[in-house]
């Protein structure tokens, strides 16, 4: 019997791997769905994540993350989500399934405009990958460079080790609560502006060296007001993998922004550098940073950027939750 990898092992020098396998090639070789599937049931044989099911966002906030948190936490009751300590390792997994799925369709339903009508299911179910019925959902098209973007920051973003929004996630799975209430907790712990709403905030470095015509002095004024986000040590001694695969999809697509964010992230390294500051050995921009780039690049508004994140790392959590569900199963027997 084969040895199950860890969820995700993040070393200072090799760098970062889900279930052994290199992040750089997974945001590069493959849907989020399938490594949704890698990370909750360590293999990429496993299901995976098929479409969301039919259920019309069930709040609109006006706030793209409190409405993807809000239905979350309301699938349970329409389901008939039952506590962790009820279910068996497969139902589990068919809760976080479904749950993952409609978060998707949740998010892209919150974003698009009450004024348009909905997209038919068939359309929706007919444009590939997740990625793909995301922008069909929202947009009802798909861009396939959009969604290659798309598609990369959510692989990239997936999972890395205890980071608070997963901390939380387990602490709720720990008490039994029901898949839907582990998600829509973390959700809500990543929201903070040093979880995933660095992403949106490292993307305004980017508007205020278009306006300056300065990257350096943009980043030094960010610097200079404590909102130099997106920058700074990555944990990594080498390069952070997911910076240095997301920066080549970048490049691939040549995207419209990619000339004056290298520019940004440049000028944020020389500043570190005059000010005897620690950065890791790639040039010191953060994973946050480069998927705020592309995310940009698909037309998502920074408004969603937290709301994006938190539904890359659903697999993470996910993954997680299925990890407490089974210590708990085995510690009682």
């Amino acid at each position: 019997m084969s040895v199950i990898p860890p969820i995700s092992t993040v070393d200072p020098a090799a760098g970062l791997r889900y279930r052994g396998l290199d992040v750089g090639d997974l945001v590069r070789t493959h849907p989020y769905g399938r490594v949704w599937a890698l990370l909750v049931d360590g293999t990429l044989d496993g299901a995976a994540l098929a479409p969301a099911e039919s259920f019309p966002l069930p709040v609109r906030t006006g706030d793209h993350r409190v409405d993807l948190q809000a239905a979350l936490a309301a699938l349970a009751p329409v389901w008939g989500f039952l506590p962790l300590t009820d279910v068996d390792g497969a139902r589990l997994r068919t809760d976080l399934a479904r749950a993952s799925a409609m978060a998707f369709s949740f998010l892209a339903q919150s974003a698009r405009s009450v004024d348009l009508p909905s997209i038919g299911r068939r359309e929706i179910v007919g444009a590939g990958g997740l990625a793909e019925r995301f922008l069909m959902t929202w947009h009802g098209e798909v861009p396939e460079q959009e969604a290659t973007a798309i598609n990369a920051c959510w692989v990239a973003l997936a999972e890395h080790g205890l980071a608070t929004s997963t901390r939380a996630a387990r602490l709720i799975a720990d008490t039994g609560a029901d898949a839907a209430a582990c998600l829509s907790g973390a959700v809500a712990a990543s929201s903070g502006p040093t979880g995933g709403g660095a992403t949106a905030r490292s993307l305004g470095l980017i508007d205020a060296a278009e306006d300056l015509g300065d990257a350096r002095a943009a980043v030094r004024a960010a610097f200079e007001a404590d909102t130099l986000f997106g920058f700074g040590s990555s944990g990594y001694t080498g390069a952070d993998p997911r910076v240095t695969a997301l920066r080549q999809v970048a490049a691939d697509l040549n995207i419209e922004r990619l000339e004056v964010a290298t520019a940004v992230a440049e000028a944020a390294r020389a500043e570190y550098a005059d000010r005897g500051l620690p950065l890791p050995a790639d040039r010191g921009d953060h994973v946050m940073f480069w998927a705020g780039v592309l995310l940009d690049s698909a037309r998502v508004p920074a408004r969603m950027f937290t709301a994006m994140f938190a539904c890359a790392r659903l697999a993470g959590w996910s993954a997680h939750i299925t990890q407490v569900h089974q210590e708990r199963r085995a510690a009682n027997g």
